[in-house]
């Protein structure tokens, strides 16, 4: 069965491009021109990934996202043309995967997309059998769920595969070279930071201090670290 990709852009000339070049490498894809109607289409629908424009009218990109995830759990890739770090963090937060800034590349976007849902695909396939418990904190690899004190924390995709790489290391400092090689498999520039917002993001919906934080700590030039001892007080 092919994967299918939503396209939400009201661009028509980009819309119909991004059509006809996925169309050619087998993905079903369809096509949204209004983020009014982009919501209700997403979750009946549930593809594989959604190309989500972020300065759509009416109903922007922010919007969208957020009305969806807590219901779909699917890849989220947002089209920028913006730079700014407050659009990019607000996205993150929400639970936006990843970035393409505009103007596009056809095949720089296109090879995004199959790492995105090679990763997605190879993390449903590794370890799916495993779960990890830390006193109050469990981590499901194979049901995608983390409970604290035995509440579901709504984890994002891509927030839950990055605390996984995190809990299956624990009490060893992982470099943000070494996660955003497992997590996007793309060399770490020293600049992204979508590691470093979507480490805030996981530390704040575990109540985990972001001032001080004792379960995922920052290692000094060295990079994060899950700490198994604070989640069994």
């Amino acid at each position: 069965m092919n994967q299918s990709i939503f396209i939400v852009e009201d661009d028509l000339k980009l819309a119909s491009l991004l059509n006809d070049y996925f169309t050619e490498f087998d993905f079903d894809t369809t096509v949204i021109t209004s983020g009014e109607d982009a919501a209700v289409s997403i979750t009946l629908s549930d593809p594989d990934l959604v190309i989500l424009d972020l300065r759509l009218p009416k109903v922007d990109g922010l919007t969208i996202c957020r009305d969806i995830r807590s219901q779909y759990k699917g890849i989220i890739l947002m089209l920028t043309a913006s730079g700014d770090d407050i659009d990019q963090v607000a996205a993150l937060e929400l639970g936006v995967d990843d970035f393409v800034q505009k103007p596009i590349q056809p095949r720089v976007l296109l090879a995004r997309i199959r790492m995105l849902l090679r990763r997605a695909s190879n993390s449903a396939k590794t370890d799916n059998s495993k779960e990890l418990i830390f006193g109050r904190l469990t981590v499901n690899n194979a049901l995608k769920s983390c409970t604290l004190n035995e509440v579901l924390i709504p984890l994002t995709a891509s927030e839950l595969a990055l605390l996984w790489l995190l809990v299956s290391q624990p009490d060893t400092a992982l470099s943000r070279e070494q996660l955003q090689k497992s997590f996007t498999n793309l060399e770490y520039d020293g600049l992204n930071r979508i590691i470093d917002n979507k480490i805030a993001q996981i530390r704040k919906k575990l109540n985990d201090d972001t001032s001080r934080p004792k379960g995922i700590i920052t290692v000094r030039n060295k990079g994060y670290m899950f700490v198994p001892d604070y989640w069994y007080s």
